[in-house]
């Protein structure tokens, strides 16, 4: 897959993404609503628990599943790492979950993609080779779905030794 959006961010703008994890470490997760979630994952190689922030695309209230996109592409440590192990937990405001990642097909991401910038227009961006500013079609939001990975998180119940609920 190419790169979506751009590369992974270093020096300064890593320490940038990572200030929503030092608020749920300090208990303030809940500030950040139902918009973004902490998931705890399994690294692939050294076994260890890493946690990372992950903006919330969909909810879907019925299984209680929570729909992510990897905005970095395939390439992303913690999707690379759900692939390979996808049990995990997730922390939502003050509720704590397990959860088993399952990974939609492309069609479905862009029907995710599409809904999700009817949403959050300003969030969304315009997708590359569209004029800012300009209204974007859902077409173009549904052509950048089908490339991002996307996952869903589907609560479990049970003892999932491996991966602690965040904390």
């Amino acid at each position: 897959m190419d790169k979506v959006r751009g590369c992974r961010p270093n020096g300064l703008e890593r320490h940038r993404h990572r200030l929503p994890v030092h608020l749920y470490r300090l208990r303030l997760g809940w500030l950040l609503g139902g918009r973004f979630l902490l998931l705890a994952h399994v690294a692939r190689r050294s076994g260890r628990v890493l946690r990372t922030v992950v903006e919330v695309v969909e909810h879907e209230p019925v299984s209680g599943a929570y729909l992510v996109c990897s905005g970095f592409g395939e390439r992303s440590d913690w999707y690379r790492n759900l692939r390979v192990r996808p049990r995990a937990s997730v922390q939502v405001g003050l509720r704590l979950l397990r959860v088993e990642a399952d990974f939609p097909e492309p069609g479905e991401g862009a029907e995710l993609m599409a809904r999700y910038a009817e949403r959050h227009p300003r969030t969304a961006g315009a997708p590359a080779g569209c004029a800012a500013g300009a209204p974007v079609p859902a077409e173009e939001y549904r052509r950048l779905g089908r490339c991002l990975p996307f996952v869903r998180l589907v609560p479990r119940s049970g003892p999932y030794a491996a991966v602690p609920l965040p904390r």
